[in-house]
C-alpha cells in the first residue's frame, strides 16, 4: 500500500494565504519576530526533546484594542488526524504518564506543538497570554483540501495547559476588525474551582519530576556544593528571575558573563538583582539584610565564580534552575512549592531517621486541615513556632485571604485587608538558617514578602514580639498551628506548651507522634491543661508521610485560655482511613489517590470536631467516640470507641440458629449411618 504524502505545504500556502489577505504582519519559521520570544523559543526544549529551538511555521504579534500583546504561534501538519492529541481528561496530552513531556504528540500532533511553543513564551517571557493555533488537513478524493483548525488559549490562569476557544473554519478572527472581539471571547474562558484544583494536581506531579531531575543533577555533576549552598542557589536563582513588572526586570541567562572583573562576577550580578528585587517588594530593611547576607556566602565564593571553558559553575547550576522550574512558579502555583523543594533536596542528606523526620513537609491537604481545624478566618492572627518552609502559614494565609473575599464587598476594603493579613496577621519561627530561607522564599512566591517569618529559636529567642513592623508590640496569636521537630522534648509539645501560654484566646491545631499524647509528654501535657481545653484527638493514617517518615501520628485540638474540666467531652476520632492511598515507588506517576471521598472525609472531621456527632456521615460511631480524660494524667490523650462484649438478640438468635443446624446435621448424618447398618 503506498504512503499517504503530507499535504503540508499545500496546508502552509492555504493559511498563509489567509493571513496575507487579513494584512497581518506574520513571520514564518526563520524568520524574527522579537528578541524577545525568539530567545524563548531558542531556550524551551525543541518538539523532540533536544536543543536547537523551536520554530513554528507561522508566528505573530497581536495587540487587542486595549493594547495587550498577545503572541499567536501557528503549527502546520498535512495528515487528516493529525490535528490534535487529547488525554483522558480532554486536555491536550503533552506529559507521558511519567509525568516527562510526550515529545512524540508534541512532534506528530499541530495543536500539541504550538500549545509546546506556547509554554515556552510563558517559561521564558514577560508574556502570560498566547494564542496557540494548530492546522492540518488532507486532499479528498477529488483533490480538493480539506482542512481542520484548532484554536487554544494558553496563559497563566491555565496554568499553561491550555483551553479551546472555539471552533473556526478559517483564522480571520485574528484580523484588525475581529481580533478584540475574539480576546473578548477568550477573557470569558473560565475554569470551575474543580477544574483548576485538577490541573494543580497536574502541575504539583511536574513539579515533583522536575525537582527530582534538578537534583539528581545538581547531586552528580555539581561538587563541592554543600546542602546549603544548594538550599540558597535555589533560592538567590528564583529571587532573582522573578522579577517586578515595569520595575525589576527578571535576570537572563545571559545577563551572567562568567566575567572575573570585579563587581561583575555572576554572584556579585544575582546579589544586585536579588537587592533590587527586595527593595521593590518593600520588605523591612532589615529582613532584606538578613537575606542577602545569608545568600552572598555562597554566591560570592571563589569556586562557584571561577569560570572553567568559559563558564562559572554559578551560571551553570543557575540555567539548570531556570530550565527545570521556570514555568512553575511563573504560572502562580498557590502550592507549597519551596517545601516540595524542600522534601526532595533533604532526600539526599545522610540524615538519621529522627532527624528527617524533624524536617518532613507537612502535605498541603493536611495543612488545610490543620488550618480549617484552628478556626482560621479573615481576622485571625496566626502562628507557628517550627514554621519548616512556611507551607502551615501558606495554607493560613490562602484560608484568611479566601474568607475575606467572601466577606468584603468593596474591592479597596478587600485590598487594604489583603495587605494587613501578609504585613500583620501571621507569624513563624525557623531556628534552621536554610529552612528560614525557603521559608522567606515561600511566602514571596505566594504573594507575600512582609510576613514576619523570624530566624529565630522560639524556645529560648522569642519573646512573642513581631520581628517587623510593629517591633515593640505582642503579636495578638489567636490561632496556633504546629508540625513540631519530634525530637525535641515530649515529641514537640514543648513547642506547643510554650506557644499556648502566651496566648489568651483562640484555638490551637498539632501534628505530633502520637507517644506526645501516650506518656512522652505527660508532664508537659498537664501544665497544658491548666490553661487550655482538648477538644480533640484524630488518630491519623500511619502511611500519612510515607517515605519520609514511619510515626504514628495524631492530631490533637486545643481551644485556648480555658483550663480543661473533667467533665469536658473530648472527642476521639480514628481517622486511619483518610480516603487516600499512598506509595512510595519512585517511578509512580502518582504517590496519592482519592480512592474513597477523601476531601469529603477531612472536611467531615473538621465538621465533627465543631459540631459532634450529628454530622457523622461517611464515619460511624465505630470511629468517632465522645469520651472524658483525666487533666491530672497527661497520658490518656490517645482513646478508641470503646468495643460492646454484651451479646445481642441478634447475637443469640444466630447461636441458637447455627446450634440447631449443627443438632439437624448431626441428626442427617446419624440416621444415614443407622441406614447403611441396616442394609448390611
Amino acid at each position: 500500500m503506498a504512503k499517504i504524502q503530507s499535504i503540508e505545504p499545500n496546508i502552509a500556502d492555504l493559511v498563509n494565504g489567509w493571513l496575507k489577505s487579513y494584512g497581518l504582519d506574520y513571520k514564518l519559521e526563520q524568520e524574527s519576530l522579537n528578541a524577545e520570544i525568539d530567545k524563548a523559543l531558542d531556550e524551551y526544549k525543541s518538539k523532540s526533546g533536544g536543543t536547537g529551538g523551536n520554530r513554528p511555521d507561522a508566528k505573530l504579534l497581536l495587540q487587542d484594542k486595549a493594547l495587550n500583546y498577545y503572541p499567536v504561534l501557528i503549527e502546520y501538519k498535512g495528515y487528516k488526524d493529525k490535528l490534535i492529541k487529547l488525554d483522558g481528561d480532554n486536555r491536550v496530552d503533552n506529559r507521558t504518564s511519567k509525568n516527562e513531556p510526550n515529545y512524540k504528540n508534541i512532534n506528530s500532533y499541530a495543536v500539541n506543538g504550538a500549545v509546546h511553543y506556547a509554554n515556552a513564551i510563558l517559561h521564558y517571557t514577560s508574556y502570560t497570554d498566547v494564542i496557540a493555533i494548530g492546522v492540518t488537513g488532507y486532499k479528498k478524493t477529488n483533490g480538493e483540501i480539506e482542512h481542520s483548525i484548532g484554536v487554544y488559549y494558553v496563559s497563566k490562569d491555565n496554568l499553561g495547559i491550555g483551553q479551546e476557544v472555539g471552533k473556526y473554519t478559517d483564522l480571520s478572527f485574528l484580523g484588525k476588525e475581529n481580533f478584540t472581539d475574539f480576546i473578548k471571547k477568550v477573557n470569558e474562558l473560565s475554569l470551575s474551582s474543580e477544574e483548576l484544583e485538577a490541573l494543580k494536581d497536574k502541575r504539583e506531579k511536574e513539579i515533583n519530576t522536575s525537582l527530582v531531575k534538578l537534583n539528581n543533577d545538581i547531586y552528580a555533576n555539581e561538587k563541592g556544593l554543600s546542602e546549603n549552598d544548594r538550599v540558597y542557589l535555589v533560592s538567590a536563582s528564583i529571587m532573582a528571575t522573578l522579577g517586578i513588572p515595569g520595575e525589576v526586570s527578571p535576570l537572563e541567562k545571559s545577563d551572567l558573563k562568567s566575567s572575573t572583573e570585579d563587581g561583575n562576577t555572576d554572584g556579585e550580578v544575582i546579589v544586585r538583582k536579588i537587592e533590587a528585587f527586595l527593595k521593590k517588594k518593600n520588605l523591612p530593611k532589615t529582613k532584606q539584610d538578613l537575606i542577602v547576607r545569608t545568600l552572598k556566602n555562597t554566591l560570592l565564593s571563589d569556586n562557584i565564580n571561577k569560570p572553567v571553558n568559559g563558564e562559572s559553575q554559578l551560571k551553570r547550576i543557575f540555567s539548570k534552575i531556570v530550565d527545570d522550574l521556570g514555568i512553575y512558579y511563573k504560572i502562580g502555583l498557590t502550592t507549597d512549592f519551596t517545601g516540595k523543594l524542600f522534601n526532595e533536596m533533604y532526600s539526599w542528606l545522610g540524615f538519621t531517621q529522627d532527624k528527617l523526620n524533624d524536617v518532613v513537609l507537612t502535605p498541603s491537604y493536611v495543612a488545610n486541615f490543620l488550618v480549617k481545624l484552628a478556626r482560621v478566618d479573615k481576622d485571625s492572627y496566626v502562628w507557628d513556632f517550627a514554621t519548616g518552609s512556611a507551607g502551615l502559614l501558606v495554607a493560613a494565609m490562602n484560608e484568611m485571604i479566601i474568607d475575606a473575599k467572601s466577606k468584603i464587598t468593596s474591592p479597596s476594603e478587600l485590598e487594604q485587608k489583603q495587605l494587613k493579613i501578609k504585613a500583620e496577621q501571621l507569624l513563624g519561627l525557623e531556628v534552621l538558617s536554610n529552612i528560614y530561607m525557603l521559608a522567606i522564599l515561600n511566602m514571596i512566591l505566594m504573594g507575600d514578602g512582609s510576613s514576619n517569618i523570624l530566624n529565630k529559636d522560639s524556645l529560648t529567642d522569642f519573646d512573642g514580639k513581631y520581628g517587623f513592623g510593629k517591633t515593640d508590640e505582642k503579636f495578638p496569636a489567636s490561632a496556633f498551628v504546629l508540625n513540631p521537630p519530634y525530637s525535641a522534648e515530649g515529641n514537640g509539645m514543648i513547642f506547643v506548651e510554650k506557644a499556648l501560654s502566651m496566648m489568651n484566646k483562640g484555638y490551637a491545631a498539632i501534628i505530633i507522634q502520637n507517644s506526645a499524647g501516650s506518656g512522652k509528654a505527660k508532664e508537659l501535657n498537664k501544665k497544658i491543661l491548666k490553661k487550655n481545653t482538648l477538644l480533640a484527638s484524630i488518630k491519623m493514617p500511619i502511611d500519612l508521610f510515607v517515605g519520609k517518615s514511619s510515626v504514628q501520628t495524631n492530631v490533637y485540638v486545643f481551644r485556648v485560655g480555658e483550663a480543661h474540666q473533667k467533665d469536658e467531652v473530648v472527642k476521639f476520632i480514628d481517622f486511619s482511613n483518610d480516603g487516600y492511598t499512598r506509595t512510595n515507588r519512585k517511578k509512580a506517576s502518582i504517590n496519592l489517590r482519592d480512592i474513597d471521598r477523601a476531601k469529603e472525609r477531612y472536611q467531615e472531621v473538621v465538621d465533627l470536631v465543631r459540631f459532634g456527632k450529628s454530622k457523622l456521615n461517611i464515619f460511624t460511631e465505630k470511629e468517632y467516640y465522645e469520651g472524658h480524660i483525666d487533666p491530672n494524667n497527661g497520658a490518656d490523650w490517645n482513646q478508641s470507641a470503646p468495643i460492646d462484649t454484651r451479646p445481642t438478640l441478634e447475637d443469640f438468635k444466630k447461636t441458637v440458629a447455627d446450634y440447631l443446624a449443627w443438632e439437624v446435621s448431626n441428626l442427617l448424618k446419624n440416621t444415614g449411618k443407622e441406614n447403611e447398618s441396616s442394609k448390611k
